[in-house]
Protein backbone atom coordinates (compact mmCIF):
# COMPACT_ATOMS: atom_id res chain seq x y z
CA UNK A 1 0.00 0.00 0.00
CA UNK A 2 1.42 3.23 -1.51
CA UNK A 3 -0.44 5.83 1.31
CA UNK A 4 1.78 4.43 4.43
CA UNK A 5 6.04 3.39 3.72
CA UNK A 6 4.96 1.28 7.00
CA UNK A 7 2.84 -1.49 6.39
CA UNK A 8 1.90 -2.10 9.96
CA UNK A 9 0.64 1.39 10.35
CA UNK A 10 -0.84 1.39 6.94
CA UNK A 11 -3.17 -1.88 7.89
CA UNK A 12 -4.04 -0.81 11.21
CA UNK A 13 -4.92 2.71 9.52
CA UNK A 14 -7.68 0.47 7.77
CA UNK A 15 -9.16 -1.37 10.53
CA UNK A 16 -8.95 1.72 12.56
CA UNK A 17 -11.08 3.43 9.55
CA UNK A 18 -13.58 0.44 8.88
CA UNK A 19 -14.15 -0.26 13.18
CA UNK A 20 -15.04 3.92 13.07
CA UNK A 21 -17.36 2.90 10.16
CA UNK A 22 -19.21 0.32 11.92
CA UNK A 23 -19.18 1.80 15.40
CA UNK A 24 -19.63 5.20 14.66
CA UNK A 25 -20.91 6.53 11.41
CA UNK A 26 -23.65 4.25 11.26
CA UNK A 27 -25.23 5.36 14.16
CA UNK A 28 -26.24 8.59 11.92
CA UNK A 29 -28.21 6.26 9.75
CA UNK A 30 -31.42 6.43 12.40
CA UNK A 31 -34.57 6.95 10.55
CA UNK A 32 -34.72 10.00 13.71
CA UNK A 33 -32.08 11.65 12.03
CA UNK A 34 -32.22 14.67 9.84
CA UNK A 35 -32.53 13.38 6.17
CA UNK A 36 -29.58 15.91 4.85
CA UNK A 37 -27.40 14.14 8.06
CA UNK A 38 -28.33 10.77 6.72
CA UNK A 39 -27.49 11.49 2.60
CA UNK A 40 -24.11 12.60 4.14
CA UNK A 41 -23.31 9.67 6.72
CA UNK A 42 -24.48 7.26 3.28
CA UNK A 43 -21.79 9.21 0.85
CA UNK A 44 -19.32 9.15 3.63
CA UNK A 45 -19.48 5.49 4.58
CA UNK A 46 -19.39 4.44 1.11
CA UNK A 47 -16.45 6.53 0.34
CA UNK A 48 -14.25 5.76 3.30
CA UNK A 49 -15.84 1.85 3.12
CA UNK A 50 -14.53 2.01 -0.64
CA UNK A 51 -11.25 3.18 0.13
CA UNK A 52 -10.51 0.84 3.09
CA UNK A 53 -11.28 -2.58 0.44
CA UNK A 54 -9.03 -0.44 -2.68
CA UNK A 55 -6.38 -0.53 -0.32
CA UNK A 56 -6.66 -4.01 1.19
CA UNK A 57 -7.11 -5.16 -2.52
CA UNK A 58 -3.29 -3.53 -3.01
CA UNK A 59 -1.85 -5.64 0.54
CA UNK A 60 -3.50 -8.99 -1.30
CA UNK A 61 -1.90 -8.08 -4.76
CA UNK A 62 1.38 -7.68 -2.76
CA UNK A 63 1.38 -11.00 -1.00
CA UNK A 64 -0.22 -13.36 -3.57
CA UNK A 65 2.88 -13.97 -5.25
CA UNK A 66 5.26 -14.50 -2.20
CA UNK A 67 3.04 -17.07 -0.52
CA UNK A 68 2.15 -18.62 -4.18
CA UNK A 69 6.20 -19.52 -4.07
CA UNK A 70 6.42 -20.30 -0.78
CA UNK A 71 3.04 -22.60 -0.64
CA UNK A 72 3.18 -23.85 -4.61
CA UNK A 73 -0.45 -22.81 -4.86
CA UNK A 74 -1.56 -21.06 -7.50
CA UNK A 75 -1.15 -17.65 -7.38
CA UNK A 76 -5.11 -16.93 -9.02
CA UNK A 77 -6.67 -18.78 -6.45
CA UNK A 78 -4.59 -16.68 -3.45
CA UNK A 79 -5.66 -13.52 -5.03
CA UNK A 80 -9.40 -14.34 -5.94
CA UNK A 81 -9.38 -15.36 -2.21
CA UNK A 82 -8.72 -12.47 -1.17
CA UNK A 83 -10.31 -10.09 -3.34
CA UNK A 84 -13.34 -12.56 -3.38
CA UNK A 85 -13.81 -11.66 0.22
CA UNK A 86 -15.59 -8.35 0.07
CA UNK A 87 -18.04 -9.81 -2.16
CA UNK A 88 -18.64 -13.13 0.28
CA UNK A 89 -18.81 -10.72 3.33
CA UNK A 90 -21.36 -8.23 1.86
CA UNK A 91 -23.83 -11.25 0.85
CA UNK A 92 -23.30 -12.62 3.65
CA UNK A 93 -23.84 -9.96 5.87
CA UNK A 94 -26.55 -8.63 3.69
CA UNK A 95 -28.51 -12.08 4.58
CA UNK A 96 -27.62 -12.24 8.48
CA UNK A 97 -29.19 -9.04 8.57
CA UNK A 98 -32.23 -10.14 6.78
CA UNK A 99 -32.88 -13.33 8.61
CA UNK A 100 -32.53 -11.36 11.68
CA UNK A 101 -35.11 -9.61 10.78
CA UNK A 102 -37.50 -12.30 9.98
CA UNK A 103 -39.85 -12.12 12.59
CA UNK A 104 -39.90 -8.53 13.21
CA UNK A 105 -40.39 -7.35 9.22
CA UNK A 106 -40.46 -9.89 7.01
CA UNK A 107 -40.56 -7.32 4.06
CA UNK A 108 -37.33 -5.41 5.27
CA UNK A 109 -36.03 -9.08 5.67
CA UNK A 110 -36.74 -9.81 1.37
CA UNK A 111 -35.26 -6.60 0.69
CA UNK A 112 -31.95 -7.15 2.64
CA UNK A 113 -31.90 -10.89 0.90
CA UNK A 114 -32.54 -9.08 -1.87
CA UNK A 115 -29.45 -7.24 -1.97
CA UNK A 116 -27.52 -10.26 -0.78
CA UNK A 117 -28.17 -11.69 -3.64
CA UNK A 118 -28.27 -8.58 -6.31
CA UNK A 119 -24.90 -7.57 -4.70
CA UNK A 120 -22.80 -11.02 -4.78
CA UNK A 121 -23.81 -11.98 -8.37
CA UNK A 122 -24.04 -8.48 -9.62
CA UNK A 123 -20.35 -7.96 -8.78
CA UNK A 124 -19.48 -11.20 -11.05
CA UNK A 125 -21.08 -8.54 -14.05
CA UNK A 126 -18.26 -6.22 -12.72
CA UNK A 127 -15.70 -8.20 -12.82
CA UNK A 128 -16.01 -10.14 -15.91
CA UNK A 129 -16.72 -6.94 -17.86
CA UNK A 130 -13.83 -5.36 -16.78
CA UNK A 131 -11.76 -8.54 -17.40
CA UNK A 132 -13.18 -8.55 -21.14
CA UNK A 133 -11.72 -4.77 -21.14
CA UNK A 134 -8.28 -5.87 -20.33
CA UNK A 135 -7.57 -8.82 -22.34
CA UNK A 136 -9.11 -7.03 -25.35
CA UNK A 137 -7.03 -4.30 -25.06
CA UNK A 138 -4.24 -6.80 -24.54
CA UNK A 139 -5.02 -8.33 -27.79
CA UNK A 140 -5.05 -5.04 -29.95
CA UNK A 141 -1.56 -4.29 -28.34
CA UNK A 142 -0.71 -7.94 -29.19
CA UNK A 143 -1.65 -7.25 -32.85
CA UNK A 144 -0.49 -4.26 -33.18
CA UNK A 145 3.12 -4.81 -32.02
CA UNK A 146 2.90 -1.30 -29.98
CA UNK A 147 1.96 -0.12 -26.49
CA UNK A 148 -1.78 0.84 -26.08
CA UNK A 149 -4.08 2.91 -23.43
CA UNK A 150 -5.81 0.69 -21.17
CA UNK A 151 -8.50 3.52 -21.89
CA UNK A 152 -8.21 5.73 -25.98
CA UNK A 153 -7.69 8.76 -24.62
CA UNK A 154 -7.21 8.66 -20.78
CA UNK A 155 -3.54 8.17 -20.07
CA UNK A 156 -4.38 7.72 -16.26
CA UNK A 157 -5.99 4.45 -16.60
CA UNK A 158 -2.34 3.06 -17.85
CA UNK A 159 -0.42 1.62 -21.07
CA UNK A 160 -0.90 -2.07 -21.77
CA UNK A 161 2.17 -3.28 -23.56
CA UNK A 162 2.30 -6.02 -26.23
CA UNK A 163 3.03 -9.55 -24.67
CA UNK A 164 6.17 -10.08 -26.49
CA UNK A 165 8.00 -7.36 -24.10
CA UNK A 166 6.67 -8.68 -20.63
CA UNK A 167 9.00 -9.93 -18.82
CA UNK A 168 6.64 -12.92 -16.80
CA UNK A 169 4.56 -14.27 -19.75
CA UNK A 170 1.49 -16.28 -19.22
CA UNK A 171 1.92 -20.11 -20.02
CA UNK A 172 -0.42 -21.99 -22.41
CA UNK A 173 -1.44 -24.12 -19.18
CA UNK A 174 -2.40 -20.74 -17.15
CA UNK A 175 -4.11 -19.58 -20.73
CA UNK A 176 -6.34 -23.21 -20.79
CA UNK A 177 -6.59 -23.15 -16.54
CA UNK A 178 -8.57 -19.97 -16.74
CA UNK A 179 -10.57 -21.12 -19.86
CA UNK A 180 -11.98 -24.17 -17.96
CA UNK A 181 -12.33 -22.12 -14.78
CA UNK A 182 -14.64 -19.90 -16.83
CA UNK A 183 -15.91 -22.63 -18.23
CA UNK A 184 -17.07 -24.22 -14.89
CA UNK A 185 -18.22 -20.82 -13.65
CA UNK A 186 -20.63 -20.48 -16.54
CA UNK A 187 -21.92 -24.05 -15.47
CA UNK A 188 -22.25 -23.05 -12.13
CA UNK A 189 -23.94 -20.09 -13.31
CA UNK A 190 -26.78 -22.22 -15.11
CA UNK A 191 -27.15 -24.25 -12.82
CA UNK A 192 -27.80 -21.46 -10.28
CA UNK A 193 -30.36 -19.92 -12.51
CA UNK A 194 -32.04 -22.89 -13.54
CA UNK A 195 -32.61 -24.28 -9.97
CA UNK A 196 -33.92 -20.94 -9.02
CA UNK A 197 -36.68 -20.91 -11.41
CA UNK A 198 -37.71 -24.72 -11.39
CA UNK A 199 -36.98 -24.68 -7.60
CA UNK A 200 -37.01 -21.76 -6.11
CA UNK A 201 -40.52 -19.86 -6.63
CA UNK A 202 -41.89 -18.27 -3.27
CA UNK A 203 -45.49 -16.66 -2.45
CA UNK A 204 -44.29 -12.85 -2.90
CA UNK A 205 -44.99 -11.22 0.67
CA UNK A 206 -43.49 -7.51 -0.48
CA UNK A 207 -46.13 -5.08 -2.41
CA UNK A 208 -43.07 -3.07 -3.41
CA UNK A 209 -41.76 -5.89 -5.16
CA UNK A 210 -43.62 -6.66 -8.41
CA UNK A 211 -44.02 -9.85 -10.16
CA UNK A 212 -42.40 -13.13 -8.70
CA UNK A 213 -40.06 -13.99 -6.48
CA UNK A 214 -37.11 -16.90 -6.52
CA UNK A 215 -34.85 -18.12 -3.56
CA UNK A 216 -32.12 -20.49 -4.08
CA UNK A 217 -32.83 -23.27 -1.75
CA UNK A 218 -30.92 -24.23 0.71
CA UNK A 219 -30.33 -28.18 -1.37
CA UNK A 220 -29.14 -26.17 -3.96
CA UNK A 221 -26.64 -24.55 -1.91
CA UNK A 222 -25.05 -27.55 -0.26
CA UNK A 223 -24.72 -28.93 -4.32
CA UNK A 224 -23.28 -25.56 -5.55
CA UNK A 225 -21.06 -24.74 -2.07
CA UNK A 226 -19.40 -28.51 -2.75
CA UNK A 227 -19.00 -27.76 -6.62
CA UNK A 228 -17.29 -24.52 -5.40
CA UNK A 229 -14.96 -25.54 -2.97
CA UNK A 230 -14.24 -28.96 -5.54
CA UNK A 231 -13.14 -26.32 -8.54
CA UNK A 232 -10.81 -24.55 -6.06
CA UNK A 233 -9.45 -27.91 -4.57
CA UNK A 234 -8.71 -29.25 -8.49
CA UNK A 235 -7.15 -25.96 -9.57
CA UNK A 236 -5.28 -25.07 -6.93
CA UNK A 237 -2.10 -25.92 -7.83
CA UNK A 238 0.06 -23.15 -9.61
CA UNK A 239 0.98 -23.34 -13.42
CA UNK A 240 3.76 -20.63 -13.64
CA UNK A 241 7.37 -21.90 -14.55
CA UNK A 242 9.74 -20.57 -12.28
CA UNK A 243 9.94 -16.98 -11.92
CA UNK A 244 13.06 -15.12 -10.89
CA UNK A 245 13.93 -13.02 -8.03
CA UNK A 246 14.61 -9.92 -10.11
CA UNK A 247 11.21 -10.23 -11.58
CA UNK A 248 9.54 -9.50 -8.70
CA UNK A 249 8.18 -5.64 -8.29
CA UNK A 250 9.49 -3.90 -5.24
CA UNK A 251 6.44 -3.96 -3.81
CA UNK A 252 6.54 -7.77 -3.55
CA UNK A 253 10.21 -8.10 -2.44
CA UNK A 254 8.92 -6.36 1.24
CA UNK A 255 7.17 -9.40 1.85
CA UNK A 256 9.63 -11.54 0.85
CA UNK A 257 11.96 -10.38 3.26
CA UNK A 258 8.75 -11.13 6.07
CA UNK A 259 7.83 -14.43 7.64
CA UNK A 260 4.71 -15.81 6.32
CA UNK A 261 2.79 -15.84 9.34
CA UNK A 262 3.75 -12.30 9.65
CA UNK A 263 2.16 -12.21 6.01
CA UNK A 264 -0.84 -14.21 7.28
CA UNK A 265 -1.63 -11.57 9.93
CA UNK A 266 -1.33 -8.81 7.94
CA UNK A 267 -3.87 -10.38 5.96
CA UNK A 268 -6.42 -11.42 9.08
CA UNK A 269 -6.38 -7.94 9.90
CA UNK A 270 -7.55 -6.70 6.45
CA UNK A 271 -10.10 -9.19 6.37
CA UNK A 272 -11.24 -8.10 9.96
CA UNK A 273 -11.26 -4.56 8.53
CA UNK A 274 -12.91 -5.85 5.20
CA UNK A 275 -16.16 -7.43 7.45
CA UNK A 276 -16.44 -4.33 9.21
CA UNK A 277 -16.47 -1.80 6.41
CA UNK A 278 -19.13 -4.57 4.85
CA UNK A 279 -21.57 -4.14 7.14
CA UNK A 280 -21.13 -0.44 7.32
CA UNK A 281 -21.61 -0.54 3.53
CA UNK A 282 -24.84 -2.77 3.45
CA UNK A 283 -26.73 -1.05 5.78
CA UNK A 284 -25.73 2.57 3.88
CA UNK A 285 -26.96 0.84 1.02
CA UNK A 286 -29.86 -0.27 2.79
CA UNK A 287 -30.58 3.42 3.86
CA UNK A 288 -30.05 5.29 -0.07
CA UNK A 289 -32.36 2.33 -0.82
CA UNK A 290 -34.72 3.71 1.35
CA UNK A 291 -34.39 7.21 0.87
CA UNK A 292 -34.45 7.82 -2.96
CA UNK A 293 -37.08 4.63 -2.98
CA UNK A 294 -34.86 3.10 -5.62
CA UNK A 295 -35.62 -0.77 -6.07
CA UNK A 296 -33.10 -2.98 -3.59
CA UNK A 297 -32.20 -5.37 -6.50
CA UNK A 298 -30.62 -2.09 -8.23
CA UNK A 299 -29.24 -0.56 -5.45
CA UNK A 300 -27.26 -4.04 -4.71
CA UNK A 301 -26.31 -4.49 -8.21
CA UNK A 302 -24.82 -1.29 -8.21
CA UNK A 303 -23.35 -2.12 -4.47
CA UNK A 304 -21.51 -4.95 -6.40
CA UNK A 305 -18.98 -2.67 -7.64
CA UNK A 306 -17.70 -1.57 -4.30
CA UNK A 307 -17.54 -5.83 -3.33
CA UNK A 308 -15.51 -6.33 -6.61
CA UNK A 309 -13.33 -3.28 -6.71
CA UNK A 310 -10.55 -5.17 -5.62
CA UNK A 311 -10.27 -8.05 -8.20
CA UNK A 312 -10.69 -5.33 -10.35
CA UNK A 313 -7.43 -3.31 -9.30
CA UNK A 314 -5.68 -6.20 -9.16
CA UNK A 315 -6.35 -7.43 -12.54
CA UNK A 316 -6.17 -3.79 -14.16
CA UNK A 317 -2.45 -3.57 -12.46
CA UNK A 318 -1.57 -6.93 -13.75
CA UNK A 319 -2.32 -6.05 -17.57
CA UNK A 320 -0.78 -2.64 -17.25
CA UNK A 321 2.47 -3.97 -15.17
CA UNK A 322 5.46 -3.73 -17.24
CA UNK A 323 6.53 -6.38 -15.77
CA UNK A 324 4.00 -9.05 -16.70
CA UNK A 325 1.05 -10.87 -14.50
CA UNK A 326 -2.23 -11.31 -17.09
CA UNK A 327 -1.51 -14.82 -16.05
CA UNK A 328 -2.35 -14.36 -12.79
CA UNK A 329 -5.23 -11.94 -13.55
CA UNK A 330 -6.72 -14.38 -16.35
CA UNK A 331 -6.76 -17.49 -13.55
CA UNK A 332 -7.88 -14.90 -10.93
CA UNK A 333 -10.98 -13.05 -12.17
CA UNK A 334 -12.37 -16.55 -13.52
CA UNK A 335 -11.20 -18.60 -9.62
CA UNK A 336 -12.48 -14.60 -7.86
CA UNK A 337 -16.18 -15.52 -9.17
CA UNK A 338 -16.03 -18.69 -8.08
CA UNK A 339 -15.61 -17.60 -4.79
CA UNK A 340 -18.27 -15.32 -5.03
CA UNK A 341 -20.82 -18.11 -5.94
CA UNK A 342 -19.16 -19.96 -3.14
CA UNK A 343 -20.20 -16.64 -1.48
CA UNK A 344 -23.93 -16.59 -2.57
CA UNK A 345 -24.38 -20.58 -1.91
CA UNK A 346 -23.55 -20.18 1.88
CA UNK A 347 -26.15 -17.35 1.54
CA UNK A 348 -28.34 -19.98 0.14
CA UNK A 349 -27.44 -22.35 2.93
CA UNK A 350 -28.24 -19.58 5.41
CA UNK A 351 -32.09 -18.95 3.84
CA UNK A 352 -31.27 -15.60 2.99
CA UNK A 353 -31.06 -14.83 -0.69
CA UNK A 354 -34.09 -13.99 -2.79
CA UNK A 355 -34.06 -12.27 -6.68
CA UNK A 356 -37.13 -10.87 -8.22
CA UNK A 357 -38.47 -12.52 -11.77
CA UNK A 358 -37.06 -9.68 -14.27
CA UNK A 359 -34.03 -9.05 -12.14
CA UNK A 360 -33.37 -12.82 -12.21
CA UNK A 361 -33.31 -13.21 -15.83
CA UNK A 362 -31.10 -9.92 -16.67
CA UNK A 363 -28.52 -10.60 -13.48
CA UNK A 364 -27.81 -14.01 -15.03
CA UNK A 365 -27.97 -13.39 -19.13
CA UNK A 366 -25.54 -10.92 -18.32
CA UNK A 367 -23.37 -13.12 -16.34
CA UNK A 368 -23.09 -15.85 -18.86
CA UNK A 369 -23.42 -13.49 -22.07
CA UNK A 370 -19.77 -11.79 -20.62
CA UNK A 371 -18.21 -15.71 -19.26
CA UNK A 372 -19.15 -15.78 -23.21
CA UNK A 373 -17.17 -12.85 -24.30
CA UNK A 374 -14.10 -13.35 -21.93
CA UNK A 375 -14.04 -16.94 -23.07
CA UNK A 376 -13.54 -15.69 -26.74
CA UNK A 377 -11.05 -12.96 -26.08
CA UNK A 378 -8.91 -15.31 -24.24
CA UNK A 379 -8.66 -17.64 -26.93
CA UNK A 380 -7.51 -15.08 -28.96
CA UNK A 381 -4.90 -14.43 -26.87
CA UNK A 382 -3.79 -18.06 -26.62
CA UNK A 383 -4.16 -17.92 -30.58
CA UNK A 384 -1.46 -15.38 -30.38
CA UNK A 385 0.73 -17.84 -27.75
CA UNK A 386 -0.04 -20.43 -30.80
CA UNK A 387 1.13 -18.18 -33.95
CA UNK A 388 4.18 -16.56 -32.01
CA UNK A 389 5.77 -20.39 -31.11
Amino acid sequence: MKIFKNRLIGITFLLLSALFLRFYLVNFLEESNFLWLRITDVILIIGIGAFVLKEIAEIIEETTEVLSKRTKIASGLLQSLGTAFPDMVLGIVAAVISLSLIKEDYALAINFAIIAAATTFGSNIYNIAHAILCVFRQNVSNEKGVPVLMLPGIKKMGVVTPIKNHQVKPSLKEIDTSLDILNALTILTAIVAISMVIFGQVKNPVSTISGELYQLIRPVGFIILALCLLIMYYFRKTKRGHILVGEIQSEETYYQKKPTWLILSYLAISGIAILFAAESMIRAVENFATITRTPFVVVGVLAGIIGCIGEMIVVHNFTVNPKGRIGDALVGVGMDNIVTTMGASIVAVMGGIFLGGNSLILIFVLILTLNTILIWQISKLKNYFLNQA
